[in-house]
């Protein structure tokens, strides 16, 4: 089981400001995750990846991707109150689920 969080590398946000958002990702999609999947994955470590996306429209697409995989997943858009405008679409986070679930959606994309 894991989770994997793609942020966009075409902000320019500050390390805090990438934390934060990778933070809100995964806390979102393990919100949108079944009971089974949030229990085994808490108890296995929470296994996280973060790789990068080059813009929101790849956001978009795989997110899409994601849903058409029946895969948890969250879209995190910025409430604008320090570097970002509001609703700036910063990261997405897919599962927690099966690694191999996950890697069908995110598995291509290099690490951040």
């Amino acid at each position: 089981m894991k989770q994997t969080i793609v942020a966009r590398t075409d902000l320019g946000m500050g390390e805090g400001k990438l934390a934060a958002q990778v933070a809100h990702a995964s806390l979102s999609a393990y919100e949108d995750a079944g009971t089974r999947a949030r229990k085994e994955w808490k108890g296995g470590g929470q296994k996280k990846v973060v790789v990068q996306a080059a813009g929101e429209d790849e956001i978009f697409r795989l997110a899409e991707k994601a849903r058409a995989e029946g895969l948890p997943r969250a879209v995190i858009r910025d409430a604008g109150h320090t570097q970002l405008e509001p609703g700036t679409v910063t990261t997405l986070a897919v599962g927690p689920a099966d690694d191999d679930l996950v890697d069908k959606v995110t598995g291509d994309l290099s690490l951040y």
